[in-house]
Order: structure tokens, then C-alpha cells, then sequence
């Protein structure tokens, strides 16, 4: 079989990895990719790509006529909300994600809170806003910690938490007047500040069953000690150390009622239901959901996985996930990235990278993000460049694999924090007897 993956990030080099692990994978192509993806598949330039990665679709039928590719793999969010999903399969194409109108789950903040006040899934209280004069005597009546967000795709940064009245006025001023985030502005989220601890559940679903992954904590902040601005992710580690019924509730309470819900309102989701959550004193909360893997969540799960990827999504694709298991390898792993100077915000591209081939430890792996080749040299290309995993019998020995690989990497201006899954050193003493591959 030969599989079209469609992204240019860490997320779809590792889904490139796994997929090449299917003995009924003949053929992986990604389109565009990167440096990383280079190695295990054929990179193939669609015409006009831009920032939706997307080729009129005429021109991406034919690709994937000449390739003779029968299974596609769409990694990012933007062609989702922007229905190329829908677009492949009214050509009778088989596609792993959901389609336009159910991608709206994450492309429109207001559409998910709306969404998940009428399903009674638990959430934080807020309100939307169009107008800016409204939204500012919103926040100058309310009495608790409040988080602003703008309402559409703002690449995992449109998140400001403003610790003042001044830093909320500020905020609204970015969004909605300076139009920092431009269309994802149009309208903004305000909702309260919810205290606890943050973690990812991600779960496979054929639009009626979902099956979860091990849960996983992303690092939205760019500084160790979650200090500095937001960003795409800065490291993940999967498992969390949650109780043993954990996932059994969060599928009930969260994940299925989504799913239901959604079908329910005509958006049959099949793909990654990815659910951002805060666990709280009063229970698990939504923050925001994802209708695809996490990025750098993805790079720490994947490795994880003990099924056949590609048995899985097909039986998404196929609606019959409920006969497909699901099987995930005891242990943990633990990702970081490695960014540009100078992102979130401006930074330099071009910039070679070296001791890419100094690596020797077989549980360590190195995801390309923002690469690309330049004259056989692989230079920076994004903001997010690199994603170093580290797999081991327990998180400990997960991180100690991922730093140790970074070591000989190096490129000017490299940042990356250095107390990735520093919050659950509970895991490191736990031995899950994970026989890494």
C-alpha cells in the first residue's frame, strides 16, 4: 500500500517512522516534509502549497494517481478546517481525518465552548466576543483569573494569560485591534483561568468508538519553570501518572459525549480527538480540544504504540475501530524540542545544523520539524526544528535518553528547556519493563 502524508512537521515525520514499521506500507510520500521525513520516505512538493499545505485539488488527485497512493494521512490542523478531507473523499479517496465541519471543534474556540455547554461536557464558564468595546467591559467586571483567547487556529499561540487588568486590556488590543493573530481574532474567547494540573488526552475514534491513548503533558511555555510566552510545544512525556480508572472516566465523561455529540449535530469525526484538560480540585475540564494528533504530543505517543498504525487508522477510516485493539508497549517516552532563537516571535532561517549523526543510543530518536536540505547540508526551516525522544522502562530513563542525544546537536541560537516531565518525577522509580525497538 502507498500512503500520502500531508505536513511538513516533527508530527508527520513520526508518523512517517511508524507507518514504515506496517509490512503492508510499501510506499510513503509526504508532502512537502522535511530534512527528517527525506530519509524513510519521498518527500513531493504539491503546486502552491502555502500555509493550509493544500495544492488545488485537481492537482492533488493527480498526485496521488501517479503515485498510486490509496491511503491518505492528513497531519495538521489548517487543511482540516479547511476540508480537504472532504474534498479527498468525495474523489473516493481514502483519508485519515475528520472533515470540514467536524474539524471545527478546533478551528473555531467558539463554536467547541458553545458546543460543549449544550452536551453538559465540563468546561470553564466564559464568553465570546466580537466587538471590542464589549469584550473590555467584560474584563473590567469580572472577578476571577481569566484567560483570553482568540477564537480561530493561531498555529497553538492565540493563548494569552494576562496576570492584570491592564495585561487583559493589552491583550484584547493585540488580538482584536492590532489583529496579532489576524482572521483567528475575529473573535475571542474569555473565559476563567482554571488552577491545576495540565495534561493532553488523545483518543483514535471512527465517529461512534473512541479509544484513548496513554495521557501525555505538553510544555506550552517557552522557559523552564512554564515561564515566558506560549508557544507550538516546547516537550511532551506519555504516560502521566493519573489513577488506574483514569481514561476509563475521561472517555466516558469527555471523549464519548464528544463524539456522540458531534455525530449527533451531522460531523462524523474520524481521526485524533485530541483533548486539552485541566485537572481540577472538582474534576478533569476541558481548556480546548484538537481535531488531530498533538504536536509534540504525537512524537512521545507514537513510539509507545505496539499495534500496526496503519491496522489502526484504516479501521477508523473503515468504522470498525471496536474489533480493531489498540495496543500500547509498557514504559515511557519523552520528547524536546529544539528551537530557533528568537521564537515564538522573529527568528533567522538557513541555519546549519550539526552532530545530526553523532547519535548511537537505539532508544533514541531524532524528529525533524522545521528542517530542509541545502546544498546536502540540513539547515533550520521553522521555528520549531527539532524533537529529540527519548524512550525507556520508566520517565526518568526517558529524559535521560533525550538530553544525552541533544548534546552533540548544535545550531546558532538553539534554545530548549531543560525541565521537560520534571513535574511527574513520581514515574521515574516506576518500572514499566518496556523492551524498546
Amino acid at each position: 500500500m502507498n500512503t500520502l502524508i500531508i505536513g511538513a512537521g516533527a508530527r508527520e515525520h513520526a508518523l512517517a517512522w511508524k507507518l514504515q514499521q506496517s509490512p503492508r506500507v510499501e510506499k510513503i510520500f509526504v508532502a512537502p516534509g522535511n530534512a527528517g521525513t527525506a530519509h524513510l520516505a519521498t518527500n513531493v512538493n504539491l503546486q502552491s502549497p502555502g500555509s493550509s499545505l493544500q495544492s488545488p485539488i485537481s492537482s492533488l488527485q493527480s498526485l496521488i494517481s501517479s503515485l498510486h497512493i490509496t491511503f491518505v494521512v492528513i497531519g495538521p490542523e489548517t487543511p482540516l478546517a479547511d476540508g480537504l478531507a472532504d474534498a479527498l473523499r468525495a474523489q473516493n479517496i481514502r483519508v485519515f481525518g475528520p472533515n470540514q465541519n467536524a474539524a471545527e471543534i478546533e478551528s473555531s474556540k467558539t463554536f467547541a465552548k458553545d458546543f460543549m455547554r449544550r452536551n453538559n461536557i465540563p468546561t470553564a464558564r466564559y464568553e465570546t466576543f466580537t466587538d471590542f468595546d464589549d469584550a473590555l467591559r467584560h474584563v473590567e467586571t469580572i472577578d476571577y483569573p481569566m484567560v483570553i483567547k482568540a477564537s480561530g487556529l493561531a498555529a497553538g499561540k492565540g493563548v494569552i494569560i494576562p496576570e492584570t487588568l491592564d495585561e487583559a486590556r493589552d491583550a484584547l488590543r493585540q488580538i482584536m485591534l492590532k489583529r496579532a493573530f489576524g482572521a483567528a481574532g475575529d473573535a475571542v474567547v474569555i473565559e476563567e483561568r482554571l488552577q491545576g494540573e495540565e495534561i493532553s488526552v488523545l483518543a483514535f475514534s471512527d465517529g461512534f468508538t473512541v479509544k484513548a491513548m496513554p495521557p501525555a503533558q505538553d510544555h506550552k511555555r517557552l522557559l523552564d519553570g512554564d515561564l515566558g510566552p506560549n508557544t507550538g510545544g516546547m516537550g511532551a512525556y506519555a504516560p502521566v501518572n493519573v489513577s488506574e480508572n483514569f481514561l476509563d472516566e475521561i472517555t466516558r465523561e469527555i471523549l464519548q459525549p464528544t463524539i456522540d455529540g458531534l455525530r449527533a449535530e451531522g460531523r462524523m469525526f474520524v481521526g485524533v480527538l485530541y483533548a486539552g484538560l485541566m485537572l481540577t480540585n472538582d474534576g478533569a475540564r476541558v481548556l480546548e480540544f484538537n481535531c488531530r494528533f498533538g504536536d509534540p504530543e504525537a512524537q512521545a505517543l507514537l513510539p509507545l504504540l505496539e499495534s500496526d498504525l496503519l491496522d489502526v487508522l484504516e479501521a477508523c477510516v473503515n468504522g470498525n475501530l471496536a474489533q480493531c485493539e489498540v495496543k500500547w508497549k509498557r514504559g515511557a517516552a519523552a520528547c524536546v524540542v529544539l528551537a530557533s532563537g528568537g521564537y515564538p516571535n522573529q527568528y533567522a532561517t538557513g541555519i546549519p545544523i550539526h552532530g545530526l549523526d553523532a547519535m548511537q543510543n537505539r532508544n533514541a530518536l531524532i524528529f525533524h520539524a522545521g528542517t530542509k536540505l541545502q546544498d546536502a547540508q540540513v539547515v533550520t526551516n521553522g521555528g520549531r526544528v527539532l524533537c529529540v525522544t527519548g524512550v525507556g522502562k520508566n520517565l526518568g530513563d526517558a529524559l535521560d535518553t533525550a538530553y544525552a542525544a541533544i548534546r552533540p546537536i548544535h545550531f546558532e541560537g538553539m534554545q530548549f528547556r531543560r525541565d521537560i516531565g520534571k513535574k511527574d518525577w513520581r514515574l521515574e522509580t516506576r518500572d514499566f519493563a518496556l523492551h524498546a525497538k
